[in-house]
């Protein structure tokens, strides 16, 4: 059986088709009420004959850095994507991380295609295809923009005419099932040998486990699960995060807003917010997470700041930069001074004026802390001699799919 090895962990090229789902904001919760209900009768049987473990993603708990690792089997220390937004130090600017000049390492992808395997991506949205696609020698596009794939780009092209859906709203559940129906016609048209899907969690951050309209989503995800098991693809199954309600008593937003708690106890303009969850999709979460990292002028009492942030209430943890790398695996010349994660059902945000709520039609529910870090890791194979005790990451998916469903 050959074998690669990519970023220190080894993987055996298939010989058969393996495939990778990434559930946007899948908290385990979702399955357990959906199986419970009958929604999903294919998870169902998985779970009872396959493999499955609740499995920790990486923190932040945000999109970018856990879709990142599992495609490098790594954390963000290693592949350097910490966020979906950060502030670069050397120039002085706030961008977004979805640019491939900001991975540090190769994935799994590219490197399979690279041994000959045939590796389609198909992620929701666009602004995860080019990281996903770096260097990939295969096919890469985003339901987002199916209609604009081209031969040269993305390795596809007529990719409307082969799924026989028109392009979905990027807020909306049809967003997702393009994704899950384009893998499904692209491995009965053009078998792929390695598949990695990634789909939105519109749905997630809308809806709790086990309302109509979740319970709505996983019975169409389970049936496009199921034809792909049909196909004989081995497939793990696994998420980027969870999700929590961030809300008071009266379902209000529950929100610290960090960058007016500092300029009233530092003076404006002399600390930083950043907000990592930021993206161009804020609507459905108005740019609230649950982690934040903060940056601190030179003359600043990093430890006094810390204490003081650490005492407001709604704050599980506050590390200094040393800290939170060594703590969550993440690499330290890309985040501040002090890092911020707030509890279960607080979110952290920068200025208040600066944060549109308006499009929040639903109590808030959002990610990024560490009540956000278990998630589903299920495959369609049952492996022997499981080491029950062992720590699972949502980054052991594709060695799950690889070394062990054979």
């Amino acid at each position: 059986m050959r074998r690669i090895e990519v970023n220190g962990r080894p993987y055996r090229l298939p010989g058969y088709r393996a495939v990778v789902v990434c559930v946007d904001g899948c908290e385990p919760e979702y399955i357990a009420q959906a199986v419970a209900g009958g929604h999903m009768p294919w998870m169902k049987k998985v779970l009872a004959e396959g493999t499955s473990v609740i499995a920790d993603c990486v923190v932040p708990s945000f999109t970018n850095p856990n879709n990142l690792s599992i495609v490098t089997g790594a954390p963000p220390a290693v592949h350097g994507i910490c966020g979906n937004y950060l502030f670069d130090a050397e120039s002085g600017v706030e961008v977004m991380m979805n640019d491939p000049k900001w991975l540090r390492a190769p994935t799994l992808l590219a490197a399979l295609a690279d041994q000959g395997a045939k590796v389609a991506v198909i992620t929701a949205k666009d602004k995860l295809r080019k990281l996903l696609g770096h260097q990939l020698r295969g096919i890469c596009f985003s339901a987002e923009k199916a209609d604009q794939a081209r031969m040269a780009e993305h390795g596809i092209e007529g990719v409307l005419e082969l799924v026989g859906m028109p392009v979905p709203d990027v807020y909306s559940a049809a967003l997702s099932e393009f994704v899950f129906a384009a893998g499904v016609r692209l491995m009965q048209t053009q078998p792929q040998d390695v598949m990695y899907l990634s789909t939105t969690d519109y749905v997630q951050h809308k809806h709790a486990p086990g309302t109509a309209q979740a319970n709505a989503f996983y019975r169409m995800m389970d049936r496009y699960l199921g034809e792909l098991d049909a196909l004989g693809c081995a497939m793990a199954v696994t998420a980027d995060h969870g999700m929590n309600p961030k809300t008071r008593l009266d379902a209000s937003p529950d929100v610290i807003y960090l960058q007016d708690v500092l300029d009233g106890w530092l003076g404006a303009g002399r600390t930083r917010v950043i907000l990592p969850i930021t993206d161009p999709y804020v609507v459905h979460h108005g740019a609230l997470g649950s982690y934040a990292t903060v940056y601190l002028p030179q003359d600043a009492d990093v430890a006094g700041v810390a204490a003081r942030l650490a005492a407001l209430r709604g704050i599980e943890v506050v590390l200094t930069r040393a800290e939170a790398a060594a703590r969550f695996e993440l690499p330290a010349d890309r985040i501040g001074d002090l890092v911020i994660v707030a509890t279960r059902c607080v979110a952290l945000g920068g200025a208040a004026a600066k944060h549109d709520l308006s499009g929040l039609d639903v109590p808030l529910r959002s990610h990024g802390g560490i009540s956000e870090q278990s998630v589903p890791l299920v495959l369609n194979r049952r492996i022997a001699n499981l080491e029950a005790n062992r720590r699972w990451r949502n980054f052991d998916a594709f060695d799950w799919v690889l070394n062990h469903a054979g």
